[in-house]
């Protein structure tokens, strides 16, 4: 037999802090991973987690986060030197130096929004 939660009080919703609905939605967009599966566990309708994805994606402060990894000197010239954009769902661009600023901002959000 299923759990039953009974909610006292005034207040009938359950609260989730930013941080618990990052964690969720990371979570559940993981490799491998079934958002249903994630939204079961934590007695959520899967909708729910596809729109605290949505919501912390418009939330953002158009930054995302960016790691440098080491390696070999990159030695080029402008023409040659690029910038690569990695996204945690897999895609990926790469971007000569010269490109303008509204074009590669252009790229970057719909390589996100994907």
């Amino acid at each position: 037999m299923g759990q039953v939660h009974v909610l006292t009080g005034i207040s009938r919703r359950r609260r989730w802090s930013e941080e618990e609905k990052r964690a969720l939605v990371a979570e559940a967009f993981g490799p491998g991973v079934v958002v249903a599966d994630v939204a079961r566990r934590a007695d959520l309708n899967s909708g729910q987690i596809y729109r605290w994805r949505k919501e912390l994606r418009t939330t953002s402060e158009g930054f995302a986060q960016v790691v440098v990894s080491g390696g070999l000197p990159v030695v080029a010239t402008a023409p040659e030197a690029t910038i690569e954009v990695m996204v945690g769902s897999g895609g990926q661009v790469r971007l000569p130096i010269s490109v303008s600023p509204d074009l590669a901002n252009a790229i970057v959000r719909a390589l996100v929004g994907r």
